[in-house]
This record gives C-alpha cells, structure tokens and sequence, in this order.
C-alpha cells in the first residue's frame, strides 16, 4: 500500500478539519511529529517522527514505523531489539499535522537506551530548578527494562549530539 493510495491530496480547511480523508501534513522536509502513548495506561512512551512511507507502513501493518533523521531511513519499531509496538489505535490531530499512536508494547520497553519510556527523566522547574546551573534532571525510572548493550551490541548511539 503506498502513501499516494491513501492519502487525500488537501484542498480546504474544511475538507481538513472536519472531512473523512486522511490528508497529512508533512513540514518542509517531509516529516510529521508523532507522538506514542502505552494503550492501557496513558503513559508517554516516546515522541519521532514519520515521513509519508513510515505512515503508510504504520497503517499497512499495524506496527509503528518511524522515520529515523539521525540514520535517513525507516525505522520498524522492534525490528533489532523485539520490542515492536503493536498498534491499537491512530489518532490524528484536527489540522492533520501531528500524529498520535497508542500501542501495545510488545516486551515492556520504548527506549533504545533500556528504560520503559523515552521519557524517563523530568525537569525541575519554579522554586525547585533555582540556583541550578545547569538544571539538573531527576530519574524518574530507576531500573532499565533491558540491557542496550546485549540488544544492540557495540553498534554507535543513533542519536547525534
């Protein structure tokens, strides 16, 4: 199934925002920020992006495909570690120019760094982040659900700095 199957070309606002079509809107290069939610609990698990093929592919197979800007390539979520992310549910925001997955994590873990989430650090902020030079963030997982190193091996950390 390719993206120009499925996709409706956008023609109005209204045809956008209160339509039945599909018709994302990618940014200038090509992307679309998606944001993915544990299915039961709510919980965040990460934020990535897709190009029109990894939507494509998401809707084709009922597993998350991200784009991956770091590599230039598709990334099937699960492909090298196991840990697919079994779609429950698209949504879709009203303008058509965000992404909003809620899955079933197959293997209990979203980040290639080990833990559950992407997001397992918060920020201090108000009264608590004064004084900090630089903020300094708090570990709100403490137990990693795998060991990246025995998933991944020695391969280069995928995100650039």
């Amino acid at each position: 199934m390719s993206y120009q199957e499925i996709f409706a070309q956008r023609k109005s606002i209204e045809q956008v925002e209160e339509g039945k079509e599909l018709a994302p809107k990618f940014d200038k290069d090509g992307f679309i920020p998606v944001v993915t939610t544990d299915y039961q609990t709510g919980e965040l698990l990460m934020h990535a992006y897709m190009n029109a093929e990894a939507l494509a592919k998401t809707i084709d197979l009922g597993e998350a495909v991200y784009y991956s800007r770091s590599r230039k390539c598709l990334w099937h979520k699960g492909a090298t570690s196991g840990l697919v992310q079994k779609v429950k549910e698209i949504r879709i925001d009203d303008d058509q120019d965000s992404v909003w997955l809620r899955v079933d994590v197959q293997g209990g873990a979203s980040c290639h760094v080990g833990y559950r989430s992407c997001f397992y650090r918060s920020v201090p902020f108000s009264s608590a982040a004064k004084g900090q030079q630089p903020v300094k963030l708090k570990f709100e997982e403490i137990q990693k659900v795998f060991d990246p190193k025995k998933v991944y091996g020695d391969a280069p950390n995928p995100t650039k700095l």
